[in-house]
């Protein structure tokens, strides 16, 4: 239980890793961002407060750290870059996450300057793929439209409902991509990554430099899934941020591009779904 300080404390001070990767989060869309704030502030916080300060303890140098897209602004220009962290007001229904991972960003940042440790802060874009959670209330948008639109098709139903207005833009990354973009940075050599990364804004953007709109992302999954009816937007329900695209810039300098297209990604997705069905959980 990585929120139960005395169990990380008992695991590090066993194990005793060479370097570590935070990827374990409270996550969830939008309603579940709206519904669980109190948890998803609390339960982030504790995890990357035990889990940073636990290694640091034991020595650990080298550290990764995931956090969210969501951190920018929500009026952030557009891509965003590495450095628009700060600069204004966050997007309100994911607020309490977004803090909790600024926080975690900057706590990497002060064990760098004050400890002298080598510890690397990823802002990935939406992430996909199988082994997602495909719970249609607290899931992120892919899944939950996979699971509506996979339902609606095996029960003949005529229409699928999205919340908003369709109309937001969002980024995504393939899960595999994520893992070796990991891989590669937390392998980089310390002088390479400092040239590339100002220290005072010590994180680095992981994407793809290219986003959809919510309604062209369903129209992808409807044809994927093959559901032959019709989509329709709630815009009584909120849409988030209106826009959300990275400014990869400083990762494609560092050496590394994505390499699975969303087309690509989502049929990928889609096979595990239906392969692992019966076992997913909360489904």
């Amino acid at each position: 239980d990585l929120t139960d300080q005395a169990s990380v404390a008992s695991f590090f001070q066993s194990e005793k890793p060479d370097m570590v990767v935070i990827a374990a989060a409270k996550v969830g869309g939008i309603h579940a961002n709206n519904t669980f704030s109190g948890q998803f502030i609390y339960e982030n916080l504790q995890i990357q407060n035990n889990v940073i300060h636990q290694a640091h303890l034991v020595d650990v140098q080298k550290l990764i750290f995931l956090g969210s897209s969501c951190i920018y602004p929500n009026a952030a220009p557009q891509p965003m870059t590495e450095n628009m962290l700060l600069t204004g007001t966050l997007e309100p229904t994911n607020e309490a996450y977004a803090i909790a991972k600024i926080a975690g960003l900057k706590m990497c940042e002060s064990y760098n300057r004050q400890y002298g440790r080598d510890y690397r802060c990823l802002m990935p874009a939406n992430l996909y793929g199988p082994g997602d959670n495909f719970n249609a209330e607290n899931s992120h948008v892919i899944p939950a439209l996979i699971h509506k639109f996979h339902k609606a098709k095996i029960t003949n139903s005529n229409t699928v409902t999205i919340w908003g207005s369709g109309s937001p833009r969002r980024e995504f990354l393939y899960v595999s991509d994520m893992v070796d973009a990991a891989c590669f940075l937390i392998n980089l050599d310390p002088e390479v990554y400092q040239s590339k990364v100002d220290p005072r804004c010590s994180h680095v953007n992981i994407g793809t430099g290219f986003d959809i709109t919510i309604l062209e992302l369903a129209e992808l999954i409807k044809e994927i899934v093959q559901f032959k009816g019709q989509i329709l937007f709630d815009q009584t329900k909120p849409d988030g941020s209106p826009r959300k695209l990275l400014n990869v810039d400083i990762l494609r300098s560092l050496g590394w591009e994505h390499t699975t297209s969303l087309d690509k990604g989502l049929k990928k997705t889609y096979h595990w779904f239906c392969e692992n069905l019966e076992s997913l959980r909360d489904y």
